[in-house]
């Protein structure tokens, strides 16, 4: 059984340190009959002491020997495997004890009967048999002091009456105890509930803890979440060794701004408002922002994107930050640029050859030169000074710039030129083109490039309407802005590949099945031009439906 009192540091005797409910059964069956065997333990001092008579009344020493008796059997009888109402078989041996007291020590000490209040108690805050309880708590104490006047003989009502209110008032200290004890166990009953309710809360969320970690320490992705102060509440098993990457040999536990991390030139260190981890804790949101982790051999390529977390009442509460290792991504991309620029510088130099000897013949004095062999020279000159451009335009990418000189320039007659010179393909595949442009729209822009960019625009329009359609080329002014666009009604585009069509070399997956023509390089030069001139490109499209490329560039540059 556990033990009931201890001692503290000073000596003292420490009581109920625990619970009630969490003593075991036994200890709760002595606990409960220890104030009526200290309250009889009381009375036989002071009957001891006062009136030493009563000692020799066998009533009151069978009342004292019968407590003795009961605390005994509170401890020695295993009471928890016994059924478990058994322990109320004590306090009804308490009210037959508390009769014999009362009857061989009515006397000498008056309110004896009072000793009953203390079975009523506990039968009442028991909590079993409640209805029996409250019964008792009136029959029992009626019971101490009828029975005696019955066997008595001498009875009148007068004595009836007189010995009435201490059952009255016993009925009430129990049925106030029944009501309260009901109460306490509806509190403790939704209490265990509410409890198991947050157990299974608990351990739900200790499993989607584990879940979680498992997946984060399962993805190749490093991911570290802050708070709003910017402190750390979780990094995954790949952000730990970025983290690591990005240390400082010197410094074993360094803060953001002493960590290794470079901008995209590998060499040159990022301030600490332009680290990824510092924006995000400023709130910004961003996705592919590259910098380099770490020095020397072991420098890697890192994309990073960030997420804010708001709270519920929508203020900033923290972000999370994802880390992608793209170093072979992007040694790839370098590779293919050099092979790009590498190709190139192989094409320029036959080309302008080519085109030198071509022009040579071609501006002959002479008239040696008949019209069909002045035909196919005209050709080669065209298609190699096309290929000396598209040459160029590689090279300039590469380098990323594109070099442009605007003049004052009359861009409808630019559209209409573009649509004019494509009609004979259009009319060959079955395509209605026409401009849609006003008599006179300037602006300084490099004539030649903007006629690149139509150009390319029209042939893809068109290209790209196998079945037939409308191809319009609109234009007008905006904003201080020229405003073009290229709508056509054929193939359309999937919104992933609305996303990569300005990348170099793309071609969707629909046009590499089809025998459409193409390289995949005309709208990236053609963004670069625009973009060069200070203006924007975008496009609208729906599969099935045709798509509009617009561009704007502004009048004045």
């Amino acid at each position: 059984m556990s033990s009931i009192a201890w001692k503290d540091s000073s000596g003292r005797i420490l009581l109920f340190r625990r619970p009630f409910h969490e003593y075991s059964l036994r200890g709760r069956v002595l606990l409960s009959q220890m104030p009526l065997s200290v309250t009889a333990g009381i009375t036989a001092f002071l009957i001891l002491a006062f009136f030493p008579e009563t000692l020799l009344n066998p009533l009151f020493i069978s009342f004292l020997l019968s407590q003795a008796v009961i605390l005994v059997l509170c401890y020695a009888v295993p009471w928890h495997r016994l059924p478990y109402p058994s322990f109320l078989v004590v306090p009804l041996l308490d009210l037959v004890s508390i009769a014999l007291g009362r009857e061989g020590g009515q006397d000498s000490l008056t309110g004896l009967s009072l000793m009953a209040v203390f079975p009523v108690i506990w039968m009442c805050a028991s909590g079993l048999f409640p209805r029996a309880a409250v019964a008792l708590s009136f029959f029992g104490p009626l019971g101490i002091i009828w029975i005696p006047l019955f066997l008595r003989g001498a009875i009148s009502g007068q004595d009836l009456a007189r010995s009435f209110l201490l059952p009255v008032m016993m009925l009430g200290v129990g049925v106030t105890v029944s009501v309260m004890t009901l109460s306490m166990v509806r509190q403790q009953r939704d209490l265990e509930e509410k409890d198991s309710q947050l157990r299974g809360v608990l351990t739900g969320s200790k499993r989607q803890e584990r879940l979680l970690n498992t997946v984060l320490d399962t993805v190749h992705l490093g991911v570290l979440a802050v708070d709003a102060q910017g402190n750390d509440i979780l990094m995954n098993r790949k952000q730990r060794k970025h983290h690591q990457l990005a240390t400082p040999p010197t410094i074993d536990d360094p803060n953001e701004s002493q960590l290794l991390v470079f901008a995209a030139d590998r060499t040159t260190l990022l301030p600490n408002d332009q680290r990824p981890v510092r924006r995000a804790i400023l709130g910004e949101e961003f996705t592919d922002y590259l910098v380099w982790l770490g020095a020397g051999a072991e420098q890697r390529a890192i994309s990073t994107s960030a997420r804010p977390m708001k709270d519920q009442d929508g203020d900033f509460a923290g972000s999370v930050i994802v880390f992608s290792d793209v170093t072979e991504l992007v040694n790839a991309l370098a590779a293919k640029d050099d092979f790009v620029s590498n190709v190139s510088h192989e094409f320029r130099t036959p080309l302008t050859s080519i085109l030198g000897y071509v022009e040579l013949l071609l501006d002959d004095d002479d008239d040696d030169l008949t019209d069909s062999q002045r035909g196919p020279l005209e050709i080669i000159r065209r298609n190699s000074e096309r290929l000396l451009t598209l040459v160029s335009d590689l090279l300039s990418s590469r380098n990323g710039q594109l070099l442009v000189t605007p003049e004052a320039v009359n861009v409808a007659e630019l559209v209409r030129t573009s649509v004019t010179a494509a009609l004979p393909r259009a009319a060959e595949s079955g395509i209605r083109l026409r401009a849609d442009a006003p008599d006179r729209l300037e602006a300084h822009i490099d004539a030649a490039r903007i006629s690149q960019v139509l150009d390319n625009l029209v042939s893809n329009a068109i290209k790209y309407s196998p079945d037939g359609g409308d191809v319009v080329v609109s234009l007008r002014s905006e904003d201080g802005h020229m405003v073009c666009s290229v709508s056509d009604t054929g193939m359309g585009m999937s919104q992933q590949d609305q996303e990569e069509v300005f990348a170099k070399f793309f071609r969707s997956a629909a046009v590499r099945n089809s025998t459409i023509p193409g390289v995949g390089l005309g709208l990236s030069i053609s963004k670069a031009i625009v973009e060069a001139h200070g203006g924007r490109v975008s496009l609208a499209s729906e599969v099935g439906k045709g798509t509009t490329f617009t561009f704007a560039v502004p009048v004045q540059n």
